[in-house]
């Protein structure tokens, strides 16, 4: 998978920063509940609370996760501890005030619009059983199943709507700019295309979807109807959604994860219900106290204890110790060995340069939030080290033996390719052994085996954490939740692939050609003709490479193409978006030639433009290369041999070089092989290795060397 340069955080990143997070705290949780016993945890109160906070942003092993930070905690319906940690404003050292600096709290905003919507159902004014459509001003959906959306499916995110995430260009920097929520809406509503109320996926638009239903139901601007029965019920007087020059005088400058500023931005819609909201962590601890006030207080204010009750409760779970979502939470990440404990809801948000965590233990009467200006692990760090410090108890391994009796007949069919429902990029694939030992691999985490402890229940043996796999008994669909990818959300296994006509099933090429079919990047017809042999053109490998990445059709006018002969081509947005992120460069002429047939260097240098910065080119340096590769493509071409990202077609000469052909003209069998191999191989892990073999082969320097560098040092 190539991954687009841009402000959002990547799936990647999050993959690898939940990896990274548990790696680092293997031995702050139990092992298992064998292990002998943990002196008792303190009381969480107001002075073991700072004592903590204090202590873990001391911590060295944090400190690089962090620029600026602030955290709230309530206990029994109180703040016991609120502080800040570091700067709002590195350049400026303004340090962070919990009670004026201004945080992007980004998702976490849905737990308020959820609160909103559950006002009004309070009210009798809305219905959560009842068809969206009803609430949505005469905006229809494009449903072709029996079951409506209802405004349950929303809150859970089980609408089965196609993925509508916000765009790149919906951050911007034009703080002048207004867009319409409702405008918005109609440009970019979704159609349905699985069931509603059958699979888990992060839903934005979901969100989006509810705060237009609270301004409708309401008769109030949602921002208005916010401020009126949501922040001022709780006492908040920092919080808002429409930033103008104050707001970001006082907002927390955000920082990537080298500590470089992140220009000011806006988003679009201007009022953003599902990711747009801005406050001071002292306002989230006011809505926490407002909020647990209400578990026992049928008269609190924000929301009655019956709603308390429906919004704190799981309704949506893959196995139940895996909970999916609440009324406006979703569950907590994973523990070794524990999964996500039911009796805990939280709702993490990031924007670029801004992270939140949300979290409740409602029969322990404790909220806690999190919110920092960074883009880092800090928060997958936080929560477990929360949990061990004052309640073990929900971190606590669960009493799960492994299966003894295995029916591998009934495992085989979970082996397959299966894609993320929201990012369909993120391919993983499951293969089950004859002996019934499943394994599960994809292009960021590599392989790993999984170990059966009960029903379609997994555990890696990496972080000892779960995968899960359901059947959608109407359908046969079969989806699985895994815990690195996409934690929030499910991954759905591809169709059979019927093959083609000219394909048999040992043709050298199948396994690419049938899994591509098997993901839906070719149509599913036995009788299709697929024709391997056929050449490919520049654009439409352009094409194809873009879409199993999951990068959209540039929005650039035709003339403002970089390339001079592409306006007008069917594949021109993808031709253009492929030079905006170093792609392609054409030919130096201002020419791109797409119908003209792609080499196999050329594919190889389209791949390389991407990954280079990622993967140095000494690592691919020892690659002896056999004769048709020009002298431009040999970075790329000692790449793609080495990543493994081609077919069959490369082979290994009797005097050890590679015979890769560049200058031939690409088949689509090749092209199959080379998006399959994208989309599956763990290319990071592959570099890692490399990486690691090249520090041990380096010779350790004379030990006159070493000591005429100390002194040096000394010196210095």
């Amino acid at each position: 998978m190539l991954r687009q340069p841009q402000r959002k955080v990547s799936a990647k990143a999050i993959a690898i920063a939940i990896l990274s997070a548990l790696l680092i705290l293997s031995p702050v949780i139990p092992a298992s509940a064998q292990e002998a016993e943990q002196p008792a945890s303190p009381q969480l109160t107001a002075e073991t609370a700072e004592q903590f906070l204090d202590s873990f942003f001391a911590s060295e092993e944090v400190k690089p996760h962090y620029v600026g930070a602030s955290a709230v905690i309530v206990k029994d319906d109180e703040i016991i501890a609120q502080k800040g940690y570091g700067y709002a404003d590195l350049a400026a050292q303004t340090p962070v005030d919990p009670a004026s600096t201004l945080f992007r709290i980004a998702s976490v905003s849905k737990s308020f619009t959820a609160v909103a919507i559950m006002q009004l159902v309070e009210q009798g004014k809305l219905d959560l059983q009842e068809n969206i459509e009803t609430y949505l001003n005469g905006i229809e959906i494009d449903n072709p199943f029996d079951t409506p959306v209802t405004v349950e499916h929303l809150l859970l995110h089980l609408t089965g709507f196609e993925v509508r995430d916000p765009q790149p260009s919906d951050l911007h920097g034009d703080f002048d700019q207004f867009v319409d929520m409702e405008d918005y809406i109609r440009e970019h509503m979704p159609p349905v295309v699985r069931e509603p109320g059958t699979s888990y996926m992060y839903d934005n638009f979901a969100h989006l979807l509810l705060g237009y239903i609270v301004q409708n139901v309401s008769g109030e601007a949602f921002e208005d109807y916010m401020e009126a029965h949501v922040f001022s019920s709780a006492g908040m007087e920092n919080s808002g959604y429409l930033i103008d020059q104050d707001v970001l005088a006082r907002m927390a400058t955000g920082y990537d994860a080298a500590d470089q500023a992140i220009d000011p931005y806006t988003l679009t819609p201007t009022i953003m219900p599902h990711g747009g909201m801005f406050a001071t962590a002292e306002d989230i601890g006011k809505f926490m106290v407002a909020f647990l006030q209400a578990a026992e207080d049928q008269n609190a204010g924000l929301i009655s204890a019956n709603t308390f009750a429906e919004m704190t409760r799981y309704r949506s779970a893959i196995h139940p110790l895996l909970p999916n979502t609440t009324y406006g939470f979703e569950a907590a990440s994973q523990l070794p060995l524990a999964g996500s404990n039911p009796a805990i809801v939280t709702k993490v948000g990031d924007l670029p340069g801004n992270s939140s965590l949300l979290m409740f233990i409602p029969e322990e009467r404790v909220g806690v939030f999190l919110t920092y200006n960074k883009t880092s692990i800090l928060r997958e760090l936080f929560y477990p080290m929360f949990l061990s410090a004052f309640y073990p108890q929900y971190a606590a391994p669960a009493a799960l033996q492994p299966s003894e009796e295995v029916d591998v007949e009934a495992l085989q069919k979970l082996g397959g390719l299966y894609s993320d429902l929201r990012l369909k990029a993120l391919v993983s694939l499951v293969t089950v052994q004859e002996d019934g030992t499943i394994v599960i691999s994809d292009s960021i985490i590599g392989p790993r085996p999984l170990t059966r402890i009960d029903e379609y229940l997994f555990v890696d043996e990496i972080t000892r954490k779960f995968t899960a796999f359901t059947e959608d008994q109407r359908t046969g669909a079969v989806y699985l939740k895994e815990p690195y990818l996409n934690p929030l959300g499910y991954a759905r296994k591809g169709d059979t692939p019927l093959g083609f006509s000219d394909v048999p099933e040992d043709h050298p090429y199948a396994t690419f050609i049938y899994g591509l079919q098997s993901l839906g990047y070719y149509p599913n017809e036995a009788s299709a003709s697929f024709n391997p042999e056929q050449t490919v053109s520049r654009a439409e490998v352009v094409s194809l490479l873009l879409k199993i990445s999951g990068i959209k059709e540039s929005k650039t006018s035709p003339e403002q193409y970089v390339f001079t002969d592409i306006a007008g081509h069917a594949s021109a947005g993808y031709i253009q978006a492929a030079a905006e992120i170093g792609m392609v460069q054409g030919y130096g002429d201002g020419e791109f030639a797409p119908d003209r047939a792609a080499t196999r260097q050329e594919v190889a240098a389209m791949i390389w433009n991407v990954l280079r910065l990622q993967y140095p080119d000494e690592l691919f340096a020892h690659v002896q290369l056999g004769d048709n590769v020009a002298d431009w493509a040999v970075p790329a071409v000692k790449m793609s041999i080495v990543l493994g990202l081609h077919g069959p077609e490369v082979q290994l000469n009797e005097d050890g070089t590679v015979a890769f052909n560049g200058t031939e003209e690409m088949k689509k069998q090749e092209v199959a092989a080379v998006l399959y191999m994208l989309l599956t191989k763990p290319v990071d892990q592959i570099v890692a290795q490399l990486q690691q073999q090249m520090q041990q082969a380096q010779p350790e320097p004379p030990q006159d060397e070493v000591s005429e560098h100390s002194d040096t040092s000394e010196q210095n």
